[in-house]
């Protein structure tokens, strides 16, 4: 009769679930989710946000872009070790690159400058090798005042520049970019915002979380024609 009562209760006993072995269960899922994002975010795909009209008007203040870096470059998110890949970029794509210039946030421009080139800006009409470049994405005609070069793009090296010449800060400013400063170029707009400038730069996460509640009172502050432009 002993023997019987207590076969329910060793029975019971080897059912329970071993604490410690769910716990290094689930620490070990959310490892591999950590894991999966960090591989992503640092070698294949990054979410952007335009904080300036310097590309106005193939990109506007409070697009959400989504960023290949697949073979441009690869990252340890949140630190600053990352290493060169086997892709170059081409003249007249849109690169996204660390500025040359301390403590200054990533720069999104576009490439116009290739290394060995020779370029010049007379007029605001751009020449590269004595040939003038076709920019029919330039937010305006040629600025009678812009004026710049010649100059002999570097080895390794790149040239950039806005599509809003008279508001962009870019090589003519600064210089040339360095190749192992680029990280990828955009491939498509997934949100666009129609929100003050400030509120896209660093620093402004209060103003952000305000703007994208502010949508459900106000949906047409989203320019919803750009939500899955392609680049």
């Amino acid at each position: 009769m002993n023997a019987e009562e207590t076969l329910p209760v060793a029975s019971r006993e080897s059912e329970k679930p071993d604490i410690n072995k769910l716990i290094v269960r689930e620490a070990l899922s959310w490892l591999w989710v950590i894991l999966a994002f960090l591989f992503i975010t640092g070698t294949i795909v990054q979410a952007r946000v335009i904080p300036s009209g310097s590309m106005e008007r193939t990109l506007l203040v409070g697009d959400h872009l989504l960023m290949s870096r697949f073979g441009y470059e690869a990252e340890l998110p949140m630190t600053p070790l990352h290493m060169r890949l086997w892709r170059d970029p081409h003249r007249q794509q849109i690169i996204v690159f660390r500025a040359p210039l301390p403590g200054t946030p990533d720069y999104i421009k576009r490439l116009i400058g290739l290394p060995g080139d020779v370029l010049e800006i007379r007029e605001g009409v751009v020449t590269v090798n004595g040939t003038p470049l076709k920019e029919p994405y330039r937010a305006d005609p040629p600025n009678p005042t812009d004026n710049y070069g010649p100059v002999t793009v570097p080895a390794g090296e790149y040239f950039m520049m806005g599509d809003n010449r008279d508001d962009s800060y870019d090589s003519r400013y600064w210089g040339f970019v360095p190749r192992d400063n680029i990280i990828g170029t955009p491939v498509m707009v997934y949100m666009s915002i129609d929100a003050p400038e400030d509120t896209w730069n660093p620093g402004h996460i209060r103003d952000r979380m305000m703007t994208y509640a502010s949508i459900l009172l106000h949906p047409s502050i989203v320019r919803w024609r750009r939500i899955f432009k392609l680049f």
